[in-house]
């Protein structure tokens, strides 16, 4: 297991992974939730395609991705920029 940390900008929703910028597409690929990319701060289809991108990125797999979405995702500020470690 390992800490990661994910940062968020509302304004663009831009998100960093471990000081990347997380690209939607490779997530988008796999299932489409959100064309329109990520959001956070409720359990819709932004926040699914976050978790989804976050889970793949780390993992390789799709696996869990909607319990990490409700676990991480669905509760952070909706509109706000936001910094979260988190461990997987």
């Amino acid at each position: 297991m390992a800490t990661h940390t994910l940062i968020g900008k509302a304004s663009t929703r831009e998100v960093w992974l471990d000081g990347h910028w997380l690209d939607p597409a490779p997530s988008q690929k796999l299932r489409n939730h959100s064309p329109d990319g990520y959001n956070w701060g409720y359990g819709g289809s932004g926040p699914a395609q976050l978790a989804l991108a976050i889970i793949l990125e780390l993992t390789g797999e799709a696996e869990g991705y909607q319990d990490f979405k409700w676990k991480y995702i669905a509760g952070l500020p909706i509109d706000e920029d936001f910094e979260i470690t988190f461990d997987l």
